[in-house]
């Protein structure tokens, strides 16, 4: 029922779409205060490179808890007229009604990285993400190599019912249950901030010194509990999994305080998000679902293409 009502939404817009074919294309993410999304912007801005139609502005709140203020960056981007927008919702539901008012103004919306809501479904034409089941698995698969099949596995998450958060947990927690007998502590929740995780992950270390293994879901959820893990003096001393794929977390791979990150195609979400809107304004129709990716990024394969190709 999904791709019918997409498919019709797309030919209903087709029209307004050609006829607002040259303007701004808006990318709203959840946080501006992250590498991660400022590698999107990255990707964003080389989708309009030598392309003298469209304008590009990125724009997100303070924190990916801002909900409210990303709802009115998504309002002021369809007041002002944009000709589309990419958006990474921090809410899958909160931003649903200003998704509807774009949809009911003709403007194309690509959604990026995090699902929308089910009551969304029609209101916009792509969705571009890493498939954050599959990398949650990825993760829980890397866990049980390094730690084996039984012990206690801390899970250090970032904003409780964000879609890539419900996907990317929710997936690494089910496979550890299918597949181990690894006792699963928290989830703990940092709200996606660095120093929140750090406290956390320092009380779960020093609650639970018998941790085989714990896992760090986001990129400032993951440093924080890098941090931590130095701080204690815990460094190479259990199985650690982070997730994206900045400097700092590279640095973690490279000393072994991490062994591996699960870095996914930040660069390739905002390249492609743009060309989607691009695509749409020309008329093309998109797929459903666009899969942008992810890399397991170890201490033995860091400085190869495949993951160079995603680092950032």
């Amino acid at each position: 029922m999904k791709s019918v009502l997409l498919g019709t939404v797309a030919s209903a817009l087709c029209l307004t779409i050609a006829a607002a074919s040259a303007g701004e294309i808006a990318v709203i993410v959840k946080t501006t205060n992250s590498n991660f999304w400022q590698n999107v912007n990255k990707g964003a801005a080389a989708a309009l490179e030598g392309n003298s139609e469209h304008t590009l502005s990125f724009d997100g709140p303070a924190s990916e808890a801002a909900v409210a203020d990303q709802v009115n960056l998504v309002e002021n981007a369809v007041n002002r007229g944009v000709a589309g927008i990419v958006l990474a919702p921090s809410d899958p539901e909160a931003l649903v009604p200003v998704v509807r008012r774009a949809n009911e103004a003709g403007i194309p919306v690509a959604i990026i990285d995090s699902a929308l809501g089910e009551s969304g479904a029609g209101l916009y034409q792509t969705f571009l993400s890493t498939d954050n089941c599959k990398a949650g698995e990825m993760a829980a698969q890397a866990v049980i190599d390094g730690a084996g099949t039984t012990g206690k596995v801390a899970v250090m998450s970032y904003v409780a019912g964000v879609g890539s958060e419900i996907g990317r947990v929710g997936c690494f927690t089910e496979y550890l249950k299918g597949n181990s007998e690894l006792e699963i502590v928290g989830p703990y929740y940092s709200q996606s901030q660095m120093a929140t995780a750090l406290n956390q992950t320092t009380d779960v270390l020093a609650a639970n010194p018998d941790l085989v293994a714990i896992f760090g879901a986001n990129e400032p959820t993951a440093i924080g509990m890098g941090r931590a893990i130095v701080q204690a003096g815990k460094a190479g001393q259990l199985t650690a999994i982070g997730f994206d794929g900045n400097e700092d977390l590279q640095a973690f791979v490279k000393d072994g305080t991490l062994s591996g990150i699960l870095v996914q195609g930040s660069y390739q979400m905002g390249e492609l998000g743009v060309q989607a809107v691009l695509d749409l304004l020309g008329g093309k129709t998109l797929e459903e679902q666009i899969d942008t990716g992810v890399v397991l990024v170890t201490k033995d394969n860091i400085d190869q293409p495949e993951a160079q190709n995603v680092l950032y």
